[in-house]
């Protein structure tokens, strides 16, 4: 995020504030009780959004994380164009070794 980004965003906040503020006062209520009301609708909005924020880092639907696994698969399909057929054909045999030995220690248990 850049500088006027967040200028923009507080400035944004600090109007929406005095809007709020406004439209509880054109509602009929005092001034005291218009900004006790207006400012539990903001702490309100904000510790929704920090909700939202922290469900999101914790189940990693972050926009960076997102960028990360883009990267590494994007590399691993780089690495896996650069093999040669025999390479692959060898990885792959590999791989079906591996999956029946797996499928055959289950079959054990």
């Amino acid at each position: 995020m850049r500088r006027i980004d967040a200028i923009g965003i507080g400035l944004g906040v600090f109007v929406a504030g005095g809007l709020i503020y406004l439209l509880f006062q054109g509602a009929g209520l005092d001034s005291v009780s218009a900004g006790i009301w207006s400012q539990a609708v903001l702490v309100g909005g904000l510790v929704g959004w920090l909700l939202t924020y922290l469900l999101r880092a914790i189940s990693g639907q972050m926009t960076f994380h997102q960028q990360v696994e883009d990267y590494k698969e994007a590399v691993l399909e780089k690495r896996l164009a650069e093999l040669t057929p025999e390479e692959l054909s060898a990885i792959q045999a590999e791989l079906e070794t591996e999956k029946s030995v797996a499928s055959g220690a289950e079959a054990k248990e």
